[in-house]
């Protein structure tokens, strides 16, 4: 099957050597192609380039692009996609003035849709996910994480790795699987949390190991949840069993989570609402990348990443969308790269580059996603008739997506 894309007003993402990230000023350049065709042969980028030097191909499927700009589909590499119900009465909470910690304090956030989660079977489950997935495909997402959390026992805590990788096996974005027993602590072991750490470490992570059911550990390294002392018991337990770290850091405050992130080769620290100049220095010495979840503190009304921080000391930035019952109730990419633009002073192209090869880099994909070069998967964005890629964080609340292709077969089309 070759599809073929001319008249492309502007092709994005254009990376002829392959790249794994961008950190620094790079990430203010974005390599584009103007008047541009891109073909793709089953279910990779075959080739791409001026329409001047178009090659002739027999294609079984040509779409015009004329006005309409084409890149890579998005790589959202922090969600919690599986999840029960709701946490709508919550979010009157906030408005009625409590905070995201007083709401935990009296049995709501993570307890609340983890006691949801425990009693809702596993089908249904899967039919609420689903309906999240395709709606997330239908935004321009093409490759996304999902974390276990919302379970909290044994049992629970797989039965949402299991259907995570039912996802991945019925839907073709590619979806990369999170174990994250450490979200919060259960109500039966608030006098003993040290028995909650045995359980993750030595009932747990095996378990997960066993089934083959998680590629990365998390853990929520903050006050009131994990110390960073706990966050490096479960770390090291989960490195013992070839579970990759990632980790929730400085969301409300920094208090070393960093720092032992990178000590244990995390590959993405998360959150960074709060940073300090320790934080930073630890981030320079790593090969860990932030990721900036923009949705969240929008949604919450906390403090942005300071993304221009981050990135005028050279570091890289990928955005996450932390699709969440409690503080980010939206899987839709485009409000995530608009919001770094709006809140964090991103420029268009280094919100871009964060939410296509920089969040692929973030979930370990950056050889197959996040960039158009040839090999890569066929999985692309084209957008409605707009004047420039400006346009697309500026008109924020416009859908502005055409048509989404992932695997070289168009998946949804608003024509």
């Amino acid at each position: 099957m070759i599809t073929l894309i001319t008249n492309i007003k502007e092709l994005l993402q254009v990376r002829n050597l392959p790249i794994r990230k961008v950190s620094g000023k790079e990430m203010n350049i974005l390599p584009t192609i103007k008047n541009a065709f891109l073909i793709l042969k089953d279910d990779k980028i075959y080739d791409f380039g001026e329409m001047d030097n178009l090659p002739k191909i027999k294609a079984d499927k040509i779409i015009d692009a004329s006005n309409k700009i084409v890149l890579p589909t998005w790589c959202d590499s922090h969600t919690h996609i599986v999840y029960a119900g709701n946490r709508e009465s919550e979010f009157v909470d906030r408005i009625n003035g409590l905070s995201y910690e007083e709401i935990a304090k009296k049995g709501g956030g993570i307890l609340n849709s983890a006691k949801k989660l425990q009693n809702t079977s596993e089908d249904e489950l899967y039919q609420q996910a689903s309906k999240r997935i395709e709606e997330i495909i239908s935004l321009g997402t093409g490759a996304v994480e999902i974390k276990s959390g919302y379970g909290l026992t044994v049992e629970a805590e797989i039965k949402m790795l299991r259907i995570i990788k039912k996802l991945g096996q019925n839907y073709p974005i590619k979806i990369k699987a999170t174990f994250l027993g450490a979200h919060a602590f259960p109500t039966a072991f608030k006098e003993n949390k040290d028995a909650y750490i045995d359980l993750i470490c030595n009932e747990m992570i095996p378990a997960v190991a066993e089934t083959n059911l998680a590629e990365f550990i998390d853990v929520f390294c903050e006050t009131g949840y994990f110390s960073v002392e706990q966050t490096e018991r479960i770390l090291k337990a989960g490195k013992k069993n070839n579970l990759i770290p990632k980790i929730h850091v400085n969301q409300f405050n920094s208090i070393g989570g960093v720092e032992i992130g990178v000590k244990y080769n995390a590959l993405s620290v998360d959150h960074l609402e709060v940073l300090n100049i320790n934080d930073i220095e630890a981030l320079k010495n790593s090969q860990a990348i932030p990721v900036a979840l923009p949705s969240c503190s929008y949604f919450l009304s906390i403090p942005y990443t300071p993304a221009r921080n981050l990135i005028d000391n050279g570091l890289p930035l990928a955005l996450a969308s932390d699709f969440n019952p409690g503080s980010s109730p939206s899987g839709n990419m485009n409000f995530v790269v608009s919001t770094a633009c709006i809140k964090m002073e991103m420029t268009p192209e280094e919100a871009i580059n964060a939410a296509t090869i920089n969040g692929a880099y973030a979930m370990n994909l950056s050889d197959s996603h996040g960039s158009i070069t040839k090999g890569k998967k066929a999985n692309v964005i084209i957008t409605k008739k707009i004047p420039s890629y400006n346009y697309l964080p500026y008109a924020f609340g416009s859908n502005l997506i055409d048509t989404v292709i992932i695997n070289g077969e168009i998946i949804s089309n608003k024509n």
